[in-house]
């Protein structure tokens, strides 16, 4: 079912004074959406019906937040479910960083689950991944695509907020220089 941007903002407006039948008319409208956002970050359909459950509940207890001044209802929900497929991933597993068990590396896994990935794009990447120190290019992986915090990464390296800072600020020109040049 496709809703109007108004009319989610209506759903979401009933849902933040407890209205159970709007939050239901807004799950009906969503879900599909979110269950994509979800599934594309998870991967694994159970973990993604668990994020997209747990997104829900989400929704209804923060429903009072949204301010459709501020955004757009589809971009707010959108967020919400994909933090919220992050954190289940991490929850999951420590994310591993290498190679994956069918010998992939997981920024080709993760850009191969993106939609219109370039594989030389993706070719181009690992190349300038691997040109970074060890401990740089997982905080960079960790960050930027796992959507780990500078504080989670300084506790999971056990280095300070500026060290991890300086690792992502250096990692990233690197990537940018050895992506300018391989253009």
């Amino acid at each position: 079912m496709t809703s109007t941007t108004a009319e989610l903002e209506t759903l979401l407006a009933a849902t933040a004074a407890g209205d159970r039948a709007a939050f239901r008319s807004l799950y009906g409208a969503t879900s599909a959406k979110l269950y994509a956002i979800v599934l594309r970050i998870c991967r694994e359909p159970g973990l993604a019906q668990d994020a997209l459950q747990e997104t829900y509940l989400k929704v209804w207890t923060r429903a009072e937040r949204f301010r459709a001044e501020e955004g757009n209802p589809n971009s707010w929900l959108a967020a919400i479910a994909r933090n919220t497929a992050i954190d289940a991933v991490r929850r999951r597993t420590d994310v591993a960083l290498g190679m994956d068990e069918e010998g992939r590396s997981v920024i080709e896994g993760m850009a191969m689950a993106t939609e219109g990935a370039d594989i030389a794009d993706v070719h181009a990447l690992r190349h300038c991944l691997s040109g970074l120190d060890e401990r740089q290019r997982d905080c960079v992986v960790l960050a930027y695509c796992w959507g780990s915090s500078r504080e989670e990464l300084a506790e999971r390296f056990d280095r300070p907020v500026g060290t991890i800072k300086t690792w992502l600020h250096r990692g990233l020109a690197s990537l940018k220089a050895c992506l300018g040049a391989a253009a």
